[in-house]
């Protein structure tokens, strides 16, 4: 068995690799070990997870949606009492009930005599700050989830390590090597929207994965993230035929080609 990124023997390595980051609710889409070795896999949680995570946009999505870390903490917000009094949310649990705001005596006196009619805190944004960071994360994302589809094929996923078609792509995820990569962002529902499950539950997706492969052999990975689709190429630094393809298929998304 060979590393995904390294192509190095990767028999003895003993870390499963999720391919979304668990602290942004993937607990299911996981590779078994050896598929990425233990080194990648520590690469990719030191060098390119954590410095995702810790961009402030990821942090306000992740308090909004109330996703907590590896140890189950929530991160907090900064906002301001609608008078400018600043304050920090924290919550404890996904419920919307539990948490609290720590903010100044000042603050505490003016909301106890009712002064205070409203409070803000920033909205997660539909573009994120380091877009390297977050196409190397795509890219990542992007092979590993292929390498999913191949799980229990060892022939295939010995292709996929040795494809030099994927050799670009794979040597910027694991290495950022050469310019940047851009992807496509688009927004394809609300980030809260409830879906009704078969047995009548209420859900919210949290994030949904698959591959296009277009009428000209171009292969795109497709994340919707809380409905933020994300989209790059695995082939090349280019969005144009997805741009193509959106246009011929009436700007549907890949995710729900019914609709």
């Amino acid at each position: 068995m060979v590393c995904l990124f390294c192509r190095n023997d990767s028999s003895s390595s003993r870390s499963v690799e999720h391919i979304i980051p668990q602290s942004l609710g993937n607990t299911t889409l996981i590779l078994p070990p050896g598929t990425v070795c233990d080194r990648c896999n520590n690469y990719f949680a030191r060098k390119l997870e954590k410095p995702f995570m810790d961009q402030s946009d990821i942090i306000t999505l992740r308090h909004h949606e109330a996703i907590p870390s590896k140890k189950g903490r929530f991160p907090s917000l900064d906002g301001q009492l609608d008078d400018g009094t600043p304050f920090t949310s924290y919550r404890y649990s996904n419920s919307s009930l539990s948490g609290l705001i720590d903010t100044s005596p000042e603050g505490v006196a003016k909301i106890l005599a009712g002064e205070v009619r409203g409070a803000w805190l920033p909205a997660p944004p539909d573009a994120w700050e380091e877009p390297q960071l977050s196409s190397r994360l795509l890219a990542k994302i992007g092979l590993e989830g292929m390498a999913s589809r191949l799980v229990g094929q060892d022939e295939g996923l010995m292709y996929l390590a040795q494809e030099p078609q994927f050799d670009p792509v794979r040597s910027y995820a694991r290495y950022g090597t050469g310019r940047g990569w851009p992807y496509h962002c688009r927004r394809i529902y609300d980030a809260n929207k409830k879906w009704i499950e078969a047995n009548g539950d209420e859900v919210q997706r949290i994030w949904e994965w698959d591959i296009l492969v277009t009428e000209f052999g171009e292969w795109y990975s497709v994340l919707a993230l809380f409905g933020l689709e994300l989209t790059i190429n695995m082939g090349e630094r280019s969005i144009e035929g997805y741009l193509d393809w959106l246009h011929r298929h009436q700007n549907m998304s890949p995710l729900y080609p019914q609709t």
